[in-house]
């Protein structure tokens, strides 16, 4: 039977292929020092991710409870570098723990998937800390954690090194999401290794602001979304006792970005005020960049070039 002529047929329902879904950079100042805080304020902004719409909201880098701007001052052995330094361990968080059962739970009611950093504290000597980028899945439960594996310049006077456990993939309703801490994009090989496992929505966090320049070419290489983004620091935000330790507010950039597989920003911020840059996401676009270039599949040479990924925690004491 054919149809009538000029008449309008109804097209059928969109597949889920050609779905946008929201993402979501949330630009915020944790309460430096203080885990506890920090994680009530990081459950009323997923809280407001999620009421915007976005199905993932990324933090900064080691947000809950704070990075360590101090690291950088001057008189690192002085007296009250060594009290900073002290509570700065004291105020890192277990995982599994109180705080990221509290993320969880809010995960789980706002119906969004999180990515955020934290100061994650050793479980066997309780004395050193990682910079970890926390997974929580919108069921409650935590997907996985990534340790950085080489702390940056200064940083490895107070994070310890992680392990290749995190390098991983997690799949998802509307994607295959991964994360790493900032200059791990200047490695290359963790960078690869995600991308040759298919991440679709990549979640970059950086101290503070975003640099998009690493960003973006994470985007063009692993043909996938990026979301950019890192925490605040401002005049408000650092605690009296310890002023006289943190640089000037005033230097340090502050923003965050989502960023297409053609390394195109979609949407951002360069202010120093707390924000959520929300951008949809296509996953037509998504395949379209792979199929032009998928660097762990066809536009790879494994006959030539392999990455091996060491998964085994790393053990000090192996008992016999």
């Amino acid at each position: 039977m054919h149809n009538e002529p000029n008449k309008t047929v109804d097209p059928a329902p969109a597949p889920a292929l050609w779905r946008s879904f929201k993402l979501a950079a949330i630009v915020a100042a944790p309460v430096y020092f203080d885990a506890a805080a920090s994680a009530d304020k990081a459950c009323l902004l997923i809280q407001d991710a999620a009421r915007q719409g976005a199905v993932l909201a990324a933090f900064g880098e080691t947000w809950l409870p704070g990075y360590p701007w101090w690291i950088r001052s001057e008189g690192f052995s002085s007296g009250l570098q060594m009290k900073c330094r002290a509570e700065y361990l004291a105020s890192a968080i277990k995982v599994p723990g109180p705080e990221t059962d509290q993320l969880c739970e809010a995960a789980k009611k706002a119906g969004i998937d999180v990515v955020i950093g934290v100061v994650e504290r050793d479980s066997t000597t309780r004395s050193s800390v990682y910079c970890t980028l926390l997974f929580i899945g919108r069921e409650g439960k935590i997907l996985g954690r990534h340790r950085k594996l080489k702390p940056t310049d200064f940083e490895r006077r107070v994070w310890a090194e992680g392990d290749g456990i995190g390098l991983v993939v997690y799949e998802r309703a509307y994607a295959r999401i991964s994360g790493l801490n900032c200059w791990e994009h200047r490695m290359m090989l963790p960078g690869y290794a995600l991308a040759a496992q298919g991440t679709q929505v990549h979640v970059a966090v950086w101290p503070s602001g975003s640099e998009d320049i690493l960003a973006q070419a994470f985007a063009q290489q692993g043909s996938c979304y990026v979301i950019s983004v890192g925490g605040l620091l401002r005049d408000q935000d650092i605690p009296d006792r310890y002023s006289a330790l943190f640089p000037t507010p005033a230097d340090l950039d502050a923003g965050g970005s989502i960023i297409a597989p053609d390394g195109t920003i979609v949407s951002s911020t360069t202010q120093a005020a707390e924000t959520i840059v929300i951008a949809d996401a296509s996953p037509s676009r998504i395949l379209s960049a792979k199929s032009i270039c998928d660097i762990g599949g066809h536009y790879s040479r494994p006959d030539v070039l392999q990455l091996n990924v060491n998964r085994q925690p790393m053990r000090r004491i192996v008992e016999s």
